[in-house]
């Protein structure tokens, strides 16, 4: 039984060699945080960042450079086997063979996994899955969601305690990705941990109980979501003036003012330094009458875009 994190990562570096003249890319560069059990922990960065080179290292695809990394206690150097069956990887690609039906899917991946044909749950995970009525149709016919579920069914043909869905909902519809949410936060409360990556932040906001950020292949943040949405200095004031305007209030205290509509202005503020009543003052004494105002409280996307926003170092 494992009274350790899920996921623990230490020191974590990832250099590629260097081809045909290029030097080789820092994809990581000394990550470490710890995934607690139980959790839907976040992994989020822009594109490039190094989240699919760690989600690799831990299935054993990418070798790292150094530091080190366990699943579930076991070490993926010195424990691979163990590492490997305590987590299910559902990549962003729909990878399965077309010509397979789910439940020759959901065998084929159990056999792999060396899971005894008595002790497969083949069935129960289409069931799991909404598929039940799929499982002798060929994987071709399925449409997309049904595609995206039936990857997480084979994830966890093997029972292991960590889930990691890399951008499960790129490209899906609104109604799917509501319908993998449920699926998701189901596994969850059965206790299963489950990592997340998706460029979906308002997904990662409703969802996770705790975010780390990379960018540039370093670990820039790593707290539990409320926290990191609490670091947001900057707030929104919507106003409806009293008469149309060309161009946006200014005043230096503004950390930006735009021109929504004729009538309508967006200001953003640091609440360290002023309040929405002195963004009224300020306006007042510029000669507006306000019509209507509301406020925008931040949110994750915020946070996201100051902390990312910072220039790359070199390696």
């Amino acid at each position: 039984m494992n009274t350790g994190p899920a996921i623990s990562i230490r020191n974590l570096v990832k250099r590629y060699a260097a081809f045909k003249g290029a030097p080789g890319k820092l994809a990581l560069d000394d990550v470490s945080f710890d995934v607690p059990q139980g959790q839907i922990f976040g992994l989020l960065g822009p594109n490039g960042a190094g989240k699919s080179t760690l989600i690799n290292i831990l299935a054993g695809m990418v070798d790292k450079t150094g530091g080190s990394a366990a699943i579930w206690g076991f070490d993926i150097d010195r424990e691979r086997k163990n590492a490997k069956a305590a987590i299910g990887i559902v990549p962003q690609e729909i990878v399965f063979d077309p010509f397979f039906t789910p439940a020759e899917v959901l065998e084929i991946q159990a056999g792999l996994y060396g899971v005894p044909k008595e002790l497969r749950r083949t069935l129960a995970l289409l069931r799991e899955v909404h598929l039940a009525d799929k499982a002798e149709a060929y994987a071709r016919t399925l449409s997309g969601g049904m595609k995206r579920r039936l990857l997480i069914a084979k994830a966890m043909v093997h029972s292991p305690p960590v889930l990691v869905l890399d951008e499960p909902t790129a490209g899906v519809d609104v109604e799917l990705r509501q319908q993998l949410w449920v699926l998701v936060r189901r596994l969850n409360d059965e206790g299963v941990t489950v990592v997340l990556t998706t460029h979906y932040l308002e997904e990662a906001e409703e969802l996770c109980d705790r975010i780390a950020i990379i960018n540039h292949g370093r670990l820039i943040a790593d707290k539990p979501t409320r926290e990191l949405v609490g670091m947001a200095r900057e707030k929104v004031v919507v106003l409806t003036l009293d008469r149309d305007i060309a161009e946006a209030p200014v005043h230096p205290a503004f950390v930006k003012s735009a021109r929504t509509g004729e009538r309508t202005v967006e200001i953003t503020y640091d609440r360290d330094r002023m309040n929405a009543g002195e963004v009224l003052s300020v306006l007042q004494g510029q000669g507006f009458a306000i019509a209507d105002v509301s406020t925008r409280e931040p949110d994750l996307e915020d946070v996201f875009l100051h902390l990312t926003s910072a220039p790359k170092e070199a390696a």
